[in-house]
């Protein structure tokens, strides 16, 4: 996945915008003001920092070691820093983008999630 393609899946969701709120070199993508992914997406190797359950996060480590790390400046239990420089399928990162997103619009207050099925 090139950045670009990651950049274009982060922002495909409902309601994404991307902000930059540290630097100018680093993305971030959120939902209803809430954070979903963190990106340097001039970084090499490319990476994101993507909330996950815990339990899927442990797993997805022990699966996908060095590809799939505790979340660099985050929430190690409920974070993880996925390497998206081709080793890891392109199917794979989408879907750990879009449970991101979706956990995180999950922990929203209900009138803003409804606010988001709006069309």
């Amino acid at each position: 996945m090139t950045p670009q393609e990651l950049r274009a899946l982060c922002l495909s969701f409902n309601a994404a915008v991307e902000d930059f709120p540290f630097n100018p070199e680093t993305s971030v993508f959120k939902v209803m003001g809430k954070l979903f992914a963190l990106t340097a997406l001039d970084g090499r190797p490319l990476t994101v920092n993507l909330k996950c359950d815990p339990e899927d996060a442990a797993r997805l480590r022990g699966e996908h070691p060095g590809l799939v790390v505790p979340g660099w400046h985050m929430n190690k239990r409920h974070w993880n820093t996925v390497t998206v420089d081709g080793e890891l399928p392109d199917r794979l990162v989408r879907e750990l983008v879009e449970d991101s997103y979706d956990l995180v619009v999950a922990g929203l207050p209900r009138a803003e999630r409804l606010r988001l099925d709006r069309p």
